[in-house]
């Protein structure tokens, strides 16, 4: 950590942020202008804010409400970015939007058929 805060960087992007201790993913992401979806204004019922954390060691233990949310997912290190807490400096895997993987798998398949 240095004097500005833990740094927060989010894959694939590369964007990296200093934040205070305590922000969750989810705010340190808006701030840094990563795009995590999001429905529920964060109160961890929508589950669309999932990310990937290899190394949680940066990130304050999950509540109750996020463990039970994520069942065994918590466990292959992924987290709710409306949920996790900053503590030290961390790296979030941002998923691709479903939508975006999609077309991206439907125009793949058309250039194999061409």
């Amino acid at each position: 950590m240095n004097s500005l805060g833990p740094k927060v960087t989010f894959a694939p992007s590369g964007r990296t942020i200093a934040v205070r201790p305590g922000t969750s993913l989810l705010d340190a992401a808006g701030r840094a202008k990563v795009p995590i979806r999001v429905r529920c204004g964060g109160k961890a019922s929508c589950l669309m804010c999932k990310v990937k954390v290899p190394d949680q060691s940066g990130l304050a233990p999950m509540n109750h409400n996020e463990r039970l949310k994520l069942g065994t997912l918590a466990d292959e290190g992924i987290r709710l970015a409306c949920q996790a807490r900053v503590k030290g400096d961390v790296t979030a895997i941002i998923p691709e939007d479903p939508l975006k993987a999609a077309i991206r798998a439907q125009l793949a398949k058309q250039r194999e058929e061409e």
